[in-house]
């Protein structure tokens, strides 16, 4: 596992703001529990660019898991205008599902 993590660093040393690269890390680092660091690293995503739909989803599962239940739907409702933005009908579907499952 650590090896892959170390891949990923050594690639993010060259591209630091690629969106998919710091996405798979935060992927691995929840493989192994470290939700703070899965967290830096979506929210970092979320910074360098919005319109990254894959980030919204896992991020809002992650909040769920820590427990901060507003946080996690403010995530799916803005992830859900990005995806409608994109016309990535596919992720507006994932996240009005975990949205609605949370919610209701």
């Amino acid at each position: 596992m650590s090896e892959r993590i170390e891949k990923l660093k050594e690639f993010l040393k060259a591209s630091p703001a690629d969106c998919f690269l710091n996405h798979a890390l935060a992927l691995e680092y929840i493989k192994l529990g470290e939700d703070e660091q899965a967290r830096k690293l979506f929210e970092a995503n979320m910074q360098n660019d919005a319109t990254y739909v894959a980030t919204y989803y896992h991020l809002g599962k992650l909040l769920e898991r820590l427990g901060v239940q507003q946080e996690a739907i403010a995530i799916y409702e803005s992830g859900m205008k990005a995806a409608k933005e994109a016309k990535d009908m596919h992720s507006y579907n994932e996240l009005q599902g975990a949205y609605e499952d949370l919610v209701y």
